[in-house]
């Protein structure tokens, strides 16, 4: 899903709101999770998961094409790890569709 979907979405499902309004209400809402993530904080969606920093120490690497040493400076990068209730939607098992004697095949 791309944010221009869910701003689609979101304005569909609430057809009170302006798409302007939502456009607004998602901006405030990953920019307010950023900064959060920038300031070190852990930014946490019950039901759906956590984000958080973590910090890559420095390093040596090697340049894949002429395989000189290379210094990989620290770095922060962010992490997201699933909360119980996103894993078990994700893994809920799928039933087959039914089928009836009717029309002999799938129903709807």
């Amino acid at each position: 899903m791309t944010r221009s979907e869910l701003i689609a979405g979101l304005t569909e499902d609430n057809p009170h709101l302006t798409v302007t309004d939502v456009e607004k209400i998602i901006s405030a809402l990953f920019d307010e999770m950023t900064s959060a993530l920038a300031r070190g904080e852990r930014v946490e969606l019950r039901g759906f998961g956590a984000f958080t920093v973590k910090r890559r120490q420095a390093r040596s690497g090697r340049n894949p094409r002429t395989g000189e040493t290379v210094d990989v400076a620290q770095k922060s990068v962010p992490f997201f790890k699933a909360g119980k209730e996103l894993r078990e939607r994700i893994n809920k098992p799928v039933s087959p569709p039914a089928v009836t004697k009717k029309n002999g095949g799938v129903k709807s």
